[in-house]
């Protein structure tokens, strides 16, 4: 019984800052949506703090899960993506830049937001500060890594939409013709490739270099500015 409550326990630690991390993003995509013009998110019912509205059974439960059984150093995970019809933002290209970095900025403010939790809560008895400590630690770098990932210059990730948004009409043509195949791409470069290398006695960690090692610098500015 006692290994049971101690799973719980220790499992709260990632749902909980999983949970709010992907809920949170997603829901700021849609209110950032409505703000320049459309809302589709809104009649929907997506624009909503409950998880149950976000939670993708792939992305938010099994990936998440996985990971955490299987003692990877990181946890991982995303929601359904919230629905915005871009041709209806206003002025439009803005609008794309907006919703985009509306869910890496509401990222970045859950870890700022622990970091200041981290300084300001008061003593508690210490299997509540040690579960306390635990739970902001590992939002503060859970939203890093998905702040990190989702900027990556690779539609259909926010960052990618932003490089569209910004790219010359041709670029951009092309660069929103890979919102279907982008995904596939950067599970083939991220995480298949490495794995097939590493079969080969090649190590290629591509996923450090690009998300871990960013999402760590992000980790260090802000707690050298708010801690």
């Amino acid at each position: 019984m006692n290994n049971v409550i101690d799973l719980i326990i220790s499992a709260s630690t990632w749902v909980i800052p999983v949970l709010l991390a992907v809920t949170l993003h997603e829901a700021a995509h849609g209110f950032a949506a409505k703000l320049f013009g459309d809302d589709t998110a809104q009649r929907m019912g997506r624009l909503s703090l409950n998880p149950i509205r976000h939670i993708d059974p792939v992305g938010t439960i099994l990936i998440p899960g996985l990971l955490l059984v299987t003692g990877a150093p990181f946890l991982f995970g995303y929601a359904k993506p919230v629905p915005v019809a871009f041709h209806r933002l206003h002025p439009q290209r803005l609008g794309v830049i907006g919703v985009a970095v509306a869910g890496p900025a509401t990222n970045v403010l859950l870890a700022i937001a622990s970091i200041l939790l981290m300084v300001w809560l008061p003593e508690f008895s210490p299997p509540v500060n040690d579960w306390l400590a635990t739970t902001l630690n590992q939002s503060i770098w859970l939203n890093c890594i998905l702040a990190a990932f989702n900027m990556l210059p690779i539609p259909p990730l926010d960052g990618g939409r932003v490089l569209t948004a910004i790219s010359p009409l041709p670029i951009a043509r092309v660069l929103a013709r890979m919102e279907k195949t982008g995904m596939i791409i950067l599970i083939g470069l991220v995480f298949l490739l490495p794995y097939v290398t590493g079969k080969l006695g090649i190590d290629l960690p591509i996923f450090e270099w690009l998300v871990i090692e960013p999402a760590g610098a992000l980790v260090r500015i802000l707690v050298d500015i708010f801690a």
